[in-house]
């Protein structure tokens, strides 16, 4: 078995942290200040949350590995984004064995498990009706009888674990309450999340038809449809801050959060593009956020995905790190 942690960790896929990195500490930190807030609870989950998404992340290769993910992108190779890309390269090219994986999966969710342990000490068994709903959910997004990715629902499951799942149950963790603003909250961010998920089946929306994948984007249908459901995910995140602002359920200063209103707004019209084979070439600007080696996914022609991709991803750090601010300051 490679035992390299750095082996592993590439393989995890750690680009898509932020999508569960940033809810959590929006969580801590609306969190922080309160009577209840704890410490320990708090750096547990942190960690907790990131060995659980890099669990996730290996655990979803070897179920794609079992239903032969990779055999069905060959049908697609250079079409799209998943056309291009090798799934689990490592284990295609006899760098790790599919028991090997299995092994790094135990390994990391052992130690999620053990962050777990420290929450349930602090918090008592109440905190694991949230850790059970999502290992469920999780499981099921590509395990298990349901594989709700393979039936369009992927996104609804992202939804599910990355927004109301995680953001309250790491609030209820540290805390031992629950409010409003926190629900709130957690669907906005989850929605935003969902985004990323979204934009990335809409971009690969003809090559995933081909190879059998169904998503999201298939169940809108027609392209009209597609891009409403991107512009509700890319609106209705602001809508949801700016009522409970109006309702007196948060201060006016979150509703700063419309700053990053045009960045989504240009998300949709550029998928909207895209769908409607009106592309144009898109170079990357300060307000889209990192972009990482752009030359590099330039050069693999990738620079019209990847464009799209982390201006979304760049939409939720842009968002939750506005939220984080305000409440750090006012409360």
């Amino acid at each position: 078995m490679r035992n390299n942690i750095s082996f592993w960790l590439k393989n995890a896929r750690p680009i898509s942290l932020p999508q569960s990195m940033l809810p959590a500490l929006t969580a801590v930190a609306l969190s922080f200040g309160g009577a209840q807030f704890n410490w320990i609870a708090a750096v547990a989950c942190i960690f907790g949350v990131m060995f659980l998404h890099l669990g996730f992340n290996l655990l979803d290769d070897w179920f794609d590995y079992k239903v032969g993910s990779a055999e069905a992108r060959s049908k697609v190779a250079n079409e799209g984004f998943r056309g291009r890309m090798i799934k689990y390269p490592y284990l295609t090219s006899g760098e790790a064995t599919h028991s090997d994986l299995l092994k790094a999966v135990a390994v990391v969710l052992s130690f999620a498990a053990l962050m777990g342990a420290a929450v349930v000490a602090v918090r008592g068994w109440d905190i694991l009706w949230w850790v059970a709903a999502g290992l469920l959910i999780g499981v099921s997004y590509s395990g298990g009888p349901l594989k709700l990715g393979f039936r369009g629902l992927g996104e609804l499951v992202i939804f599910l674990m990355f927004g109301p799942l995680l953001v309250t149950g790491v609030y209820y963790a540290i805390t031992g309450a629950m409010d409003w603003k926190m629900g709130c909250l957690s669907i906005a961010i989850g929605l935003l999340v969902t985004n990323i998920v979204y934009s990335h089946s809409v971009l690969d929306s003809v090559p995933d038809a081909k190879m059998g994948k169904k998503t999201m984007a298939h169940l809108m249908g027609s392209s009209k449809g597609q891009i409403a459901f991107s512009a509700f995910l890319n609106t209705a995140p602001y809508l949801i801050v700016a009522v409970c602002v109006a309702l007196g359920q948060m201060h006016p200063a979150y509703l700063a959060v419309f700053l990053v209103l045009p960045v989504s707004l240009w998300l949709v019209k550029s998928l909207n593009d895209f769908v409607n084979h009106r592309e144009t070439p898109i170079e990357p600007k300060k307000w889209m956020g990192p972009m990482g080696d752009f030359d590099r996914f330039r050069k693999a022609g990738l620079d019209w995905f990847m464009i799209r991709w982390l201006t979304a991803r760049n939409i939720v750090t842009f968002f939750c790190t506005i939220l984080i601010i305000v409440n750090l300051i006012f409360g």
